[in-house]
């Protein structure tokens, strides 16, 4: 079938954004790192659904479609939270930030991936995607300022290596006509990634994908109607689970855990958990789509469970 989402510190008294006060007690010294570990591979869980769910929303809908009818739902769901929370606006000097979580995270990403997985299967396309972490901690470095350690970039790196061996073994040593478009995606998804996770320092994570999804439904939700207008819908069991799963549980659900992760233990070591994520995925291709696991796939996933090992421990 083809088709198609960061080590201890001291302890810090966090301080509530809503009331300015600080709270009674502060957690337990290395509480915040663990949970923040724990929600970011939840987040990673729910993203190695996202192509899968993608397959099975093209079975009912155009490409153009289910990325705008995605960000639609995904943006009333956000909204509905937002209202119910009542929420302030966020302030004018976030709004550029939230820009870039917008067009890379809530836009690009999903656009790209999915025009891709019209001629790219599920597997290739993880594999692909495996670049992210890579590719993410090399954007915070530059917009952070923060320079993690030699041992960390080398474990990073050799993962990288192992994803694009695999990718080029399995592909016998030629690029599919979607990778252009996996690659921009890369791209783009870092960059949100990268700037989602600065914002969830100072707002939480919820609200910083929350106001992002809101920020591009001016924009999706005309877009919907004309694609849906233009394209041809067959609404199947599998068409209607896909396009649900991408929207409230990748893009609002994922998104929201991921963001609350990076804040915690940060962007680099977070992104380097999205390393299990090809693996997960591949898992997904099988057992819900029915493609065939490369024989390489245990090698590989040896390959990046030690890399993602020695990356959680370097000192950044």
């Amino acid at each position: 079938m083809r088709a198609q989402n960061s080590a201890t510190a001291p302890m810090t008294i966090a301080v509530d954004t809503t009331t300015g006060s600080a709270p009674a007690t502060a957690p337990p010294a290395g509480t915040a790192p663990l949970q923040g570990t724990l929600l970011a591979l939840l987040g990673v869980v729910s993203f190695s659904l996202t192509f899968p769910s993608t397959v099975w929303g093209l079975e009912s809908f155009g490409p153009w479609s289910l990325v705008a009818v995605r960000s639609t739902l995904a943006a009333l769901i956000a909204g509905a939270f937002l209202l119910v929370g009542r929420v302030p606006l966020p302030e004018r000097r976030h709004w550029a930030g939230l820009a870039v979580v917008a067009g890379g995270v809530v836009v690009g990403f999903p656009l790209l991936t999915t025009l891709a997985l019209q001629t790219s299967t599920t597997s290739h396309a993880a594999v692909v995607v495996g670049l992210l972490p890579l590719t993410t901690a090399a954007f915070a470095a530059v917009r952070t300022g923060r320079r993690p350690s030699r041992t960390f970039w080398l474990a990073a790196v050799s993962g990288a290596a192992v994803v694009i061996a695999f990718t080029v073994q399995q592909s016998g040593g030629a690029l599919s006509a979607g990778d252009l478009y996996l690659f921009g995606a890369l791209l783009v998804c870092a960059a949100g990634y990268t700037e989602g996770g600065r914002l969830a320092r100072l707002m939480p994570g919820w609200q910083v994908i929350g106001w992002a999804l809101v920020l591009c439904l001016p924009l999706m939700a005309p877009a919907s109607a004309v694609a849906l207008a233009l394209e041809p819908v067959h609404l199947t069991a599998h068409g209607v689970i896909g396009l649900v799963w991408v929207a409230a549980g990748s893009t609002f659900f994922g998104l929201y855990v991921w963001y609350r992760g990076m804040a915690a233990i940060g962007i680099p070591r977070a992104s380097q958990l999205q390393l299990a994520q090809p693996l997960l995925t591949l898992f997904w291709s099988v057992f819900l789509l029915g493609e065939t696991l490369p024989l390489a796939a245990p090698v590989a996933a040896a390959g990046v469970l030690v890399c993602i090992a020695v990356t959680q421990r370097a000192k950044s």
